[in-house]
């Protein structure tokens, strides 16, 4: 894993990334944190969110994509059910749930630039360490970076 700061969504956009992963809820829910800007800034992956089961636990580990097109550019957007519910106390964040969804990214955009954020370690409570060795596991031999500043302009 490398580790980089920079905005997220200029490394899709200027195709230095092919693929933004970012962590969801299984209510369908896009209210706060990197999701809530993805949902602004590209609803086709909330639409995408939308057409799944709301509250379904099944889809933990699973992932949602959809292919983004601006300027010119094509990336992927997927939306990796990596909690169950966006409240609560204690950790949300499903470290089961990361690892099959990571093992499942891998499968399909192997080859491919993968960022994403420190899912699952900010409002989802999860222990970094851990989902960081994860992540490394599950991506080894793909070029992935995990962008730690994220902004929205």
């Amino acid at each position: 894993m490398k580790k980089v700061h920079g905005n997220i969504f200029e490394l899709v956009e200027n195709n230095k990334a092919d693929v933004l992963v970012h962590g969801c809820n299984c209510l369908c829910n896009m209210g706060a944190g990197i999701a809530l800007m993805i949902k602004s800034k590209y609803p086709e992956a909330y639409n995408v969110d939308l057409q799944t089961e709301r509250g379904a636990s099944t889809k933990l580990g699973t992932y949602t994509k959809v292919i983004i097109n601006r300027r010119g550019k094509s990336f992927a957007i997927v939306n990796a059910y990596t909690q169950y519910d966006w409240k609560g106390n204690g950790v949300l964040a499903d470290y089961d749930a990361i690892r099959q969804v990571f093992r499942a990214i891998k499968k399909e955009f192997s080859g491919l630039r993968i960022v994403y954020p420190l899912i699952g370690a900010g409002l989802a409570k999860g222990n970094w360490q851990i989902i960081e060795s994860i992540i490394d596991e599950e991506l080894k031999g793909e070029m992935h970076y995990c962008v730690k500043l994220i902004v929205s302009s």
